[in-house]
């Protein structure tokens, strides 16, 4: 291991803590579920589909509060908009504050969450027994108030702070049983016109007739990052140098600030109704799903494709797409850029060439 000098050493980390600024607050239990009732709470779509607690689990949470057990703080990250003000949104601890919300949220608030069925009624308590089978509006008035001013730490990651730290955050905190996927990592991160545009344009019928996902990565983001791959290798496939991560969360960043939603659905819809009528079957591989680095190329290809001849015609002949010289840049060790740009030009100049 190479000697570094320690006052790199000490000079890098004072920078990397200032990218990070925090605040810390005791909030009643009460006002946590009023902030999301009245979406002061932002809760990303991607966590909304993933509470997984059982009512015992959520019950036990309720048991430790009333018993006065100190519980893991809850970690949110600050957002500023003109129009809603500041608000919050999860970074960790959604489980318990879900869990808070079945139980004491009214229908419209429970609903707002996608919280579906009755309140939570307690179960399997352990030291509480003479409260199973209760719900909220079901314990006596004194108990209820007592859990409502219960105070639970919550951690605030500032606005000021970097969208880049915060998914760096949102990856190293998010715990309590939940794990995401990168994509649904940015969807909470950079929630905003950008991320719409990607969910909308991965439901589109052309999108799907050429892009095939298993039924898992319907639900996980696979699609809305297949998605972002496609703009973000379009614009940037030249500067791409071998992290994929840190290439879409650059891109991404970049975009929250700056969607261009008009310009790019134009591009992206032109291109993959070219590729529906090319592709009618879907691009696949040998296992029946779309591979994720052929689709870089041929979709990039095609756009490129598209903009050097719009009135590009439908290749003849497409024994191209499983030649050893596409598979040489599409499969194996192939993140580099030499190989993602040797993806991209190959497939512009067969969509070209019309063969």
């Amino acid at each position: 291991m190479a000697k570094v000098d320690p006052a790199e050493q000490r000079a890098q980390l004072t920078d990397q803590r200032h990218k990070v600024d925090f605040d810390s607050y005791d909030v009643t239990v009460d006002e946590l579920v009023r902030r999301v009732g009245k979406d002061r709470i932002e809760i990303a779509p991607a966590y909304q589909r993933q509470f997984r607690w059982d009512s015992k689990r959520q019950s036990r949470l309720i048991e430790s509060l009333l018993l006065g057990i100190p519980v893991p703080s809850l970690f949110m990250a600050t957002n500023v908009d003109q129009t809603r003000g500041t608000t919050w949104e999860v970074v960790d601890g959604l489980q318990r504050l879900l869990s808070l919300v079945n139980f004491l949220g009214d229908p419209a608030t429970r609903a707002g969450a996608n919280l579906d069925g009755d309140p939570t009624s307690l179960t399997d308590l352990d030291k509480l027994t003479l409260l199973e089978g209760y719900s909220a509006k079901d314990l006596p008035t004194d108990i209820l108030t007592g859990l409502e001013d219960r105070p639970i730490k919550v951690i605030v990651l500032n606005d000021k702070s970097d969208l880049r730290v915060r998914f760096d955050l949102f990856e190293r905190l998010n715990t309590g049983g939940i794990r995401l996927t990168d994509h649904e990592v940015r969807e909470c991160v950079y929630m905003g016109e950008f991320i719409n545009l990607l969910d909308e344009l991965a439901q589109t019928p052309d999108f799907k007739t050429v892009v095939r996902i298993t039924e898992s990565q319907q639900r996980d983001g696979t699609a809305q990052e297949y998605v972002l791959r496609f703009f973000a290798f379009l614009e940037r496939y030249a500067a791409f140098d071998h992290s994929v991560k840190d290439f879409l969360n650059d891109f991404c960043a970049d975009a929250a600030t700056t969607p261009r939603a008009d310009a790019r659905r134009k591009v992206f819809s032109k291109t993959f109704s070219y590729l529906a009528t090319v592709f009618p079957d879907g691009l696949k591989s040998r296992k029946g799903t779309t591979a994720v680095n052929l689709f870089e190329g041929i979709s990039v290809g095609a756009a490129l494709a598209l903009q050097q001849d719009p009135s590009l015609a439908v290749p003849t002949s497409l024994d191209w797409v499983t030649t050893d010289e596409i598979k040489k840049v599409t499969t194996g060790a192939t993140n580099n850029r030499a190989s993602v740009s040797g993806r991209v030009k190959l497939s512009r100049d067969h969509f070209l060439a019309g063969k």
